[in-house]
């Protein structure tokens, strides 16, 4: 598969400024257990950030989809504190969508997927973007980071906006959406938003595994690029792999 061509990460950054935020539906996984998982965690003597460098998911895992770094000249911002929302309770929701961390963790990590969607729609059926972003917390801080994500899905539903470096992302709305069980807590969302006239669905998923968070974020940069309405789902392979990696 291709890397992403220089039009979609253009758009990307488009869609970083209309941005993509959202809120979201539980999944029924058991929301009690904060041990760590062993993957997750990986031996007593590595770092946050060697954890996750070990366990984010590879090209070797997804069956072929494309596996890299984001560029940072596509970015949104660079950090969460150069983010404003008009909507606080909303601002878990805009650094999901833009690939910040959520909370205060000790380490994150950010890979964008690419490939032919694996769960095509009727408006998405050919390349689309996964973002996949880790996050290593101290002990409960992750339970307690994703409870803000939950305040987010209950209070956005209306949207919202983000701004960054004096670009504007606004949400259109946010809803709750059904997702397979997964770790410890699981929490999917769907967002919508117009930019130049034009409506996109996106959606996103929290999953909690002890004490990582992973924070997946799926968007047709070549649809918006193009003016084309868009629903891209997010990658079943990519998140199974992930997943699968954190338990």
């Amino acid at each position: 598969m291709n890397r992403p061509t220089a039009a979609a990460l253009a758009t990307l950054t488009l869609l970083s400024l209309t941005a993509l935020t959202a809120c979201g539906g539980d999944s029924d996984t058991d929301a009690a257990t904060d041990e760590p998982k062993a993957s997750a965690s990986a031996a007593k003597t590595s770092s946050p950030a060697e954890q996750l460098s070990a366990t984010i998911v590879t090209k070797a895992d997804t069956d072929g989809f494309e596996v890299n770094e984001p560029a940072d000249e596509y970015a949104f911002a660079k950090s969460t504190d150069e983010v404003t929302v008009d909507k606080p309770v909303c601002a878990p929701l805009a650094y999901a969508m833009n690939q910040l961390p959520l909370g205060s963790p000790q380490a994150d990590l950010t890979r964008m997927t690419s490939g032919p969607t694996d769960a095509p729609t009727q408006l998405t059926t050919g390349i689309t973007y996964t973002y996949v972003t880790l996050a290593s917390y101290a002990p409960g801080k992750a339970r307690a980071t994703l409870a803000d994500a939950r305040k987010a899905v209950d209070a956005c539903a209306d949207g919202f906006t983000a701004e960054a470096n004096g670009n504007k992302s606004p949400y259109d709305s946010v809803s709750p959406e059904k997702v397979a069980p997964a770790g410890d807590e699981s929490l999917g969302y769907t967002s919508t938003m117009t930019f130049r006239g034009v409506r996109h669905v996106l959606h996103g998923e929290f999953v909690r595994s002890g004490d990582v968070l992973a924070v997946y974020f799926s968007v047709d940069g070549m649809a918006i690029a193009n003016g084309r309405p868009s629903d891209a789902k997010l990658s079943p392979t990519v998140v199974k792999a992930q997943n699968a990696k954190l338990a």
